[in-house]
């Protein structure tokens, strides 16, 4: 069997990841572009020993090889096989496993990319990446083994945790990954720059659409993550302040300001070490939320059990500081900018601001999150740090960045006039203050939700506008349709528009979090018959029903949604207890619209007199929160499509309406 053979390709990759990186640094010293080309092959072996170590692990998931500790403690034999298949990244040593497998992937698709095109840069990139591997295979091989074997195989095992059994968690911890591992490219390209000697603008061009990937797979981990405690966890809520989700937040905070950041340097030649610090702190806070997760140190829904990995990936964490910090040092007078701000009221100014908000933020969540640790560390006794703590820093943070989201893409570079700000701001200004007005008027009195929902108008108002300023030049000039004009002013300036879009992704992500400041939530016991009004909508209790299959007893309540009077829909919210694990879980049911979610959690059934006990929540605007994911996701594969793509060459005289107006993604 191939898994017989699966530590055996866990040596191998080790072995042949050991031998790129010290090939292609000796390729470098010796000036031999054989040995670089020698190391590039061991990088490829390495993919494919990875690879087959997936393939062997998967295959003793699959057939439930219970000889293996990994088998044993992540799957049973009535586990479903999509299970079973996921169970790859359910513990700590698959997760390792294939946190390598998708590193080796992206240097893969690096090198077919890079290493014709930058044949003097690629020896220390591939250097850099190949110790980040070395790093992972090390765990694997010799102190979290996936291939470890029981002293006497099991008839089953204990299967995999209730919680993870749900199509979200399926997805989000791959999707997660992707994002955490994607930041080592860019991490090894600026590094390598530096320690080649030759830290121009160029390695940041080159960095732009790897940073994008992962910035976009992060964020969108952080929605699915956000999507399954919404339906798992029954708590009626999708976002806690967990350290787990904290651990994701901080390099997504730090690598927007990265996105936003490169813009300057690109186009102004400014903000060199900034940059370069920024994605030093984000690769090092992708491996610190690996800590965060694998160490102990924190009690949380998502991390794994106590283990000995914490201090290695601590111990990690400091080398790849103190080792980039110290280059950078010894660098620094290749990175300084000569260049300098002109003025408050520019665009050079706004993304400075933005980048120091997103820094500041990011070290609110990152004191918030280990402050725990450090009072247990001093004084003995683990404080806790809630959700109220996290709100009152981060909210005002993040309503002035959605404020700097309307504002930082349009100001002028270098100057702005008051008759251009006034221009390009005062009906935008004019719908902000009209919507608090309104809403105000009608009875809101949540400061944060209405300013929330004035900023969300404001910001719409801005690019609404771009787009009609520039569909109307491009109609008058080349006799389009809008709507047609509309389209290919997009895809003429992708970078541009795509950030645009992903501009009002956040604006409705904003206005769903803003519609959680009016949830409504009651509880309820029904007899057979009952019924409970909530808002617009009535539910009538049916009854119950249970069952049972060969993971898992399940109890099923029947309720009868009804709005106005008329029925709705047929909804069933259920407990099920796993028979493996002897553990419950909550499955709810929702029933969403655009507007609002009606959403139910069952809490038990009394068997004698029928009654069932729910916990029923309505929730304005929660639609709004995925919706703006699914934006996300067009505005940024806007934003990846090749330059070449686009309206016809004799179409490039167009000029922008707004001078120099660039995106946060450019």
């Amino acid at each position: 069997m191939l898994s017989d053979f699966g530590h055996v390709f866990l040596v191998l990759a080790l072995a042949c990841s050991v031998y790129a990186l010290i090939a292609s640094f000796m390729g470098l010293f010796r000036k031999s572009p054989e040995l670089v080309r020698s190391g590039e092959r061991a990088a490829i072996a390495t993919t494919v020993f990875i690879t087959l170590a997936i393939l062997a692990l998967e295959q003793a998931l699959l057939s439930s090889d219970f000889r293996y500790e990994y088998v044993a403690s992540y799957t049973n034999r009535a586990l479903p096989v999509f299970y079973k298949f996921t169970a790859l990244w359910a513990g700590q040593a698959g997760s390792l496993l294939f946190w390598a497998w998708i590193l080796v992937l992206y240097i893969m698709v690096m090198l077919v990319t890079y290493r014709k095109r930058l044949q003097a840069d690629m020896p220390f990139i591939l250097g850099i990446l190949m110790g980040i591997v070395i790093f992972f295979l090390s765990l694997t091989t010799f102190v979290t083994n996936p291939f470890e074997l029981l002293p006497r195989p099991v008839l089953d095992g204990n299967g995999l945790n209730p919680l993870l059994q749900h199509w979200a968690m399926v997805i989000h911890p791959p999707v997660l990954y992707l994002g955490y591992v994607g930041f080592a490219i860019p991490f090894a390209f600026a590094l390598g720059a530096l320690m080649r000697g030759k830290a121009d603008n160029e390695w940041v061009k080159n960095v732009r659409r790897w940073t994008i990937v992962p910035w976009f797979f992060l964020g969108m981990g952080i929605l699915l993550g956000g999507k399954w405690a919404y339906m798992e966890l029954g708590w009626g809520g999708y976002w806690a302040w967990d350290p787990v989700e904290n651990a994701a937040f901080m390099p997504w905070l730090t690598g927007t300001a990265f996105l936003h950041s490169i813009i300057i340097q690109e186009k102004k030649d400014m903000l060199k070490i900034w940059n370069i610090v920024l994605i030093f702190l984000t690769f090092a806070l992708s491996i610190f939320g690996t800590f965060l997760t694998r160490s102990g140190v924190i009690s949380s829904v998502h991390s794994f059990t106590q283990s000995s990995l914490g201090p290695l990936f601590l111990g990690f964490v400091v080398f790849i500081l103190v080792s980039s910090f110290g280059i950078l040092f010894l660098r620094m007078d290749l990175v300084k900018s000569k260049a300098r701000l002109e003025s408050i009221v520019s665009r050079e100014s706004a993304f400075l601001i933005n980048n120091v908000v997103f820094v500041g933020a990011c070290f609110a969540v990152f004191w918030g999150t280990v402050f725990p640790v450090v009072s247990e560390a001093v004084r003995g006794v683990k404080i806790t740090v809630g959700p109220p703590f996290f709100n009152a820093v981060n909210i005002p943070i993040f309503l002035f960045l959605l404020f700097l989201t309307g504002v930082g893409p349009l100001v002028a570079w270098r100057k702005s006039s008051p008759q251009y700000l006034k221009r390009l701001f005062l009906w935008p200004t004019v719908a902000g203050v009209v919507t608090y007005i309104v809403l105000f008027a009608l009875g809101i009195r949540h400061q944060y939700a209405l300013l929330s929902f004035a900023l969300g108008v404001f910001v719409t108002a801005t690019i609404v506008a771009e787009y009609h300023r520039g569909a109307i030049a491009r109609k008058k000039k080349f006799g389009e349709g809008y709507l047609m004009a509309a389209i290919n002013l997009t895809l003429k300036n992708k970078r541009r528009y795509g950030g645009y879009i992903v501009h009002f992704a956040m604006v409705l992500i904003f206005f769903g979090v803003a519609g959680s400041a009016f949830d409504t939530e009651v509880e309820a016991n029904l007899k057979k018959g009952e019924s409970i009004r909530i808002g617009h909508y009535e539910v009538v209790y049916e009854g119950h029903r249970t069952g049972q299959d060969p993971n898992k007893q399940w109890l099923r309540t029947d309720l009868v949604l009804k709005k106005d009077g008329k029925l709705v829909k047929r909804i069933h919210p259920e407990r099920h207890f796993y028979l493996v694990q002897e553990q419950p879980t909550t499955e709810v049911a929702v029933y969403s619209t655009l507007l609002s979610d009606f959403y139910v959690v069952l809490v038990g059934v009394d068997d004698e007199s029928q009654a069932a006990s729910f916990k029923i929540y309505l929730k304005p605007l929660v639609m709004l929160v995925w919706l703006g994911g699914l934006v996300m996701v067009l505005g940024t594969i806007i934003c990846l499509l090749p330059d070449e793509i686009g309206p016809r060459p004799t179409e490039r005289k167009l000029e922008p309406t707004t001078k120099e107006v660039t995106p946060v993604h450019e």
